[in-house]
C-alpha cells in the first residue's frame, strides 16, 4: 500500500491532530505514506523523513467563494500528483479536501482506492446562511457516494450523512478519534498559573460561531460569582467580538482569551473543570483530551459526539448527569450556568467523574484506533 493523506493544513484542530498521529503511525510501522497539504501552516509535527507535497500554498484568509472556485483546479493538480506518486490509496480529511479527492478521479486514469473522511455533522456544520454552506451541502450530496469508502468519526455523523445526504450505508464506516495517552501522561501540569483559591474552568476551540464561546461567557455572567475563572484557548475571527462581550459584561477579571497553545494539556491538568459550548461537532477530540487529563466535563449535548463519549442514557431538557460529567442542551447559557454550579457544590461527583474517565479513555487509545484506520483502508 502506498497511502496519500490529503488535508488543507496541519494548523491547530482535531482533524489535523488525527492526521499527525496517523502519519506518525504509518512511519513507525513501515507503511509508505505521503502527506499532501494546501497551506503551509504547521502546528503539528510529523516525523523526519515524511515527504510533504503541496498542491497549492494558499493564504489562510481566502474567501469561501475563491476556495470553491479553485476546487476543480486543485482536483486536477491532485490527480497529477496521485499518478506521479503512484498512490494505491488516497485518504482525505474534511469537506473541501474530500471534494478535491473525489473530483480528482475525473482527471486521471490511474487506479487508486478513494477514501473520504468527514469529520463534522454536515447538516449543522453547514446550516449557517451563506454561499459556502449551501455549496458544501450540494457538493456532499452530489459527490460523496463516488468515494469507495467514507469514514465518519462518530455514529451520529455517519447517520447524518446517510439520512440527510443520501450516502450509501454500506460505504460508511465509523472510527472514533485517537488519543495519545502515553504522550499526555508525560506532560507535567503547570504549577504556578491558576489561583488555587478559585474555581478554574477551561475550554479549547476555534473562536467561531459553531464553538459558541459567547454562550459560555454569558453563563459565567449569569453566575455572578467572582471566584469562577474561565480560560478560553483558541484563535479565530470572533476574537474581537468576544473581547467586546467580556468588556461589556465587566468580566475582564474572570474570562481570559488565551490564544492558541500547542500544549494546552499542562493547563488542563491543573484546572478544575473542562467546559465545552459547541453547537455541533463530528466527534470532539478535546473532550477526550480533557478526560485523559483527568478533568470532569461539562458540555453541550450537541450533535454529535459528546453523548457517545459520555455514554448518555437519557436525554433531558435540563442538565443531564453522566458518569463522566454533565451534558446540557445547546445554546442554553442558563443550564450551562446550572451545570457549573452543580460541580461547584459537589466535589465528590467531580472526583467520581475523574475516576470513571480514567477507565473510559482507554477505549480511544491511539494505537488501537490507528490500527483500525489501516485495517479499514486496506479492506
Amino acid at each position: 500500500m502506498k497511502l496519500g493523506i490529503l488535508i488543507y493544513s496541519l494548523a491547530g484542530g482535531g482533524a489535523e491532530r488525527v492526521v499527525s498521529h496517523l502519519v506518525s503511525y504509518c512511519h513507525d510501522n513501515n507503511i509508505n505514506v505521503q502527506l499532501i497539504l494546501m497551506n503551509t501552516n504547521m502546528e503539528f509535527k510529523v516525523p523526519d523523513g515524511i515527504k510533504i507535497h503541496y498542491i497549492e500554498r494558499s493564504r489562510y484568509n481566502e474567501s469561501g467563494i475563491l476556495k470553491a472556485l479553485k476546487i476543480p483546479l486543485l482536483a486536477y493538480k491532485y490527480a497529477k500528483l496521485v499518478k506521479k506518486l503512484q498512490l494505491t490509496h488516497s485518504l482525505s480529511f474534511l469537506t473541501r479536501p474530500c471534494l478535491i479527492n473525489i473530483l480528482s478521479r475525473k482527471f486521471t486514469t490511474h487506479n487508486f482506492k478513494l477514501i473520504a473522511n468527514e469529520r463534522a455533522y454536515p447538516s449543522l456544520q453547514y446550516s449557517y446562511k451563506g454561499l459556502q454552506s449551501t455549496f458544501n451541502k450540494i457538493m456532499i450530496k452530489a459527490l460523496y457516494n463516488r468515494a469507495d469508502l467514507l469514514i465518519a468519526n462518530s455514529n451520529g455523523n455517519a447517520k447524518d450523512l446517510v439520512d440527510n445526504f443520501g450516502v450509501l450505508s454500506e460505504k460508511m464506516r465509523v472510527i472514533h478519534n485517537p488519543i495519545d495517552l502515553d504522550k499526555l501522561e508525560e506532560i507535567k501540569p503547570i504549577s504556578d498559573f491558576f489561583d488555587n483559591t478559585k474555581f478554574n474552568v477551561i475550554t479549547i476551540g476555534r473562536l467561531d460561531e459553531g464553538k459558541n464561546h459567547k454562550m459560555l461567557i454569558e453563563a459565567i455572567n449569569k453566575l455572578k460569582n467572582p471566584d469562577i475563572k474561565l480560560y478560553i484557548f483558541g484563535e479565530g475571527f470572533m476574537r474581537n467580538e468576544l473581547e467586546d462581550d467580556i468588556n461589556r459584561l465587566n468580566l475582564k477579571d474572570q474570562v481570559f482569551l488565551m490564544g492558541f497553545d500547542p500544549n494546552p494539556y499542562r493547563y488542563l491538568k491543573s484546572a478544575n473543570l473542562f467546559i465545552f459550548g459547541s453547537n455541533h461537532e463530528g466527534f470532539p477530540n478535546v473532550l477526550l483530551e480533557a478526560m485523559a487529563c483527568q478533568l470532569p466535563i461539562l458540555s453541550t449535548n450537541c450533535k454529535s459526539g459528546p453523548n457517545e463519549i459520555m455514554k448518555l442514557k437519557s436525554h433531558e431538557e435540563d442538565i443531564m448527569i453522566t458518569d463522566y460529567g454533565i451534558l446540557v442542551p445547546i445554546k442554553n447559557a442558563t443550564l450551562m450556568a446550572k451545570g457549573i454550579k452543580y460541580f461547584l457544590k459537589s466535589n465528590s461527583y467531580r472526583e467520581n467523574c475523574i475516576t470513571n474517565g480514567k477507565i473510559r479513555i482507554n477505549d480511544f487509545d491511539k494505537n488501537h484506533i490507528l490500527s483500525k484506520y489501516i485495517e479499514t483502508i486496506k479492506i
